[in-house]
């Protein structure tokens, strides 16, 4: 006889997200690094692991395998075993009504199945794009305590940001724990309300079945803000907000990423991965046998996260350096984020810079240094390029990924796009 499973965890493995770049060119946005060495979609997957949740379904589409290869078989999060695994759901086309996911509900109804054959008390739906740690089972207790047909997971945002994100009107029924929810409004011009939806959605099953098969047959978009809590709402069905107080970081766009990656730094700071009990799978890119890391004589780091197999010759400040990179002699690092496997060159110098794995910067460079009349914005440069000795690169500059050196200039102004 089959264990009857409690929770089914889906994550939103989602597809581009065009507001971070170059940097899901060729992966899904949860597969970004982050950190120094984790992925974003590390931060639901751990929460899972710490909140006792081992039955868990990934649902992605783009550009999928950098996602496959880090994920795996679950082993990083300990979720192998007889009634725990991870199980990658992309979308299938063939016999039958089948087609590539048009959207958030779509690609949970068109897994409907799946759902099913595990015969879950509650179907946790999460976004594999967000940077936070919780407890999922807080939510769930919640969840069931008010007989809930759906509980939303929504935190605090200035009302200056608040029309970026599904907001959420909820009464004082259980004060900061949450309560019922009054309106809902996804992203509104005019916001009145703060309490942003965090993609944490605690559904009964039955009633998602009924939501997601009335949504498919009858809607002409097919997301859970814009269409399935509004349609839950007009419905009257029993719709609890549950109030989460820590740190959530959004990072829809580059600004943002950049921001998170900082709030890793400081003697406090708002992101504390050894307390969260972040994990990760280090056979990904062998980050479990990279050698020891390494500061040469000349070598200086301050305020900065340095993972093992990265050579430090010349000074870090404020930075996230990934396994593989190598700073040469004399090279300035400074308020930037450097992927897997950089060379910075003797004598250059980078400022508020995100770069993609395996790009070689030469000596005496310059990248994201403002002009005079410039403000200081994040330069990205695309994965597997590389910028010849003497190069210039301004403020807030994109290079897209694996260019030619002829199609590289020798400067690039700031605001600057290079294809």
């Amino acid at each position: 006889m089959k264990k009857k499973l409690q929770t089914l965890a889906m994550i939103l493995a989602g597809g581009r997200v065009d507001e971070l770049n170059v940097l899901t060119c060729y992966r899904p946005k949860s597969a970004v690094p982050f950190g120094g060495f984790a992925r974003v979609i590390d931060f639901p997957l751990s929460n899972l692991m710490n909140s006792g949740l081992e039955q868990v379904a990934i649902l992605s589409q783009y550009r999928s395998f950098s996602l496959i290869n880090h994920i795996g078989i679950g082993a990083a999060w300990d979720m192998i075993g007889r009634y725990r695994g991870v199980s990658i759901l992309p979308p299938s086309t063939g016999y039958g009504n089948t087609s590539w996911y048009k959207g958030s509900a779509d690609a949970v109804f068109q897994n409907a199945d799946f759902i099913e054959y595990h015969d879950p008390e509650e179907v946790l739906i999460l976004s594999g794009d967000h940077i936070y740690n919780m407890d999922y089972q807080d939510i769930i207790a919640y969840h069931h305590e008010k007989n809930a047909d759906l509980t939303i997971g929504c935190v605090q945002v200035p009302l200056d940001r608040a029309h970026r994100f599904g907001l959420a009107d909820i009464d004082n029924e259980d004060g900061e724990r949450g309560g019922k929810i009054l309106q809902y409004k996804e992203k509104p011009a005019n916001p009145k309300f703060q309490w942003a939806s965090m993609t944490v959605f605690c559904f009964n099953p039955k009633t998602l079945r009924e939501v997601l098969t009335t949504n498919a047959r009858e809607d002409e978009s097919f997301e859970f803000g814009r269409d399935i809590i509004p349609r839950m709402m007009f419905e009257k069905k029993r719709v609890y907000g549950y109030k989460f107080h820590g740190y959530w970081g959004y990072s829809r766009t580059v600004e943002e990423y950049w921001q998170a990656n900082m709030d890793l730094l400081g003697n406090e700071p708002k992101i504390k991965l050894e307390d969260w009990q972040v994990r990760t799978n280090l056979e990904h890119r062998d980050i479990r046998d990279c050698q020891p890391l390494k500061v040469g004589s000349s070598g200086e780091i301050n305020n900065s996260l340095v993972y093992n197999g990265c050579i430090i010759e010349g000074r870090v400040e404020n930075s996230i350096i990934f396994p593989g990179v190598h700073i040469k002699k004399a090279a300035v690092v400074k308020d930037s984020v450097l992927f897997f496997n950089n060379i910075v060159g003797k004598h250059s110098r980078l400022e508020k810079v995100i770069s993609d794995v395996n790009v070689t910067i030469g000596d005496s460079v310059k990248i994201g240094i403002p002009g005079p009349t410039a403000s200081k914005e994040v330069t990205l440069l695309g994965w597997n390029n590389y910028f010849p000795d003497h190069s210039e690169i301004g403020s807030d500059c994109t290079i897209y990924p694996q260019l030619s050196p002829e199609r590289i200039p020798a400067k690039i102004n700031d605001g600057e796009v290079v294809r």
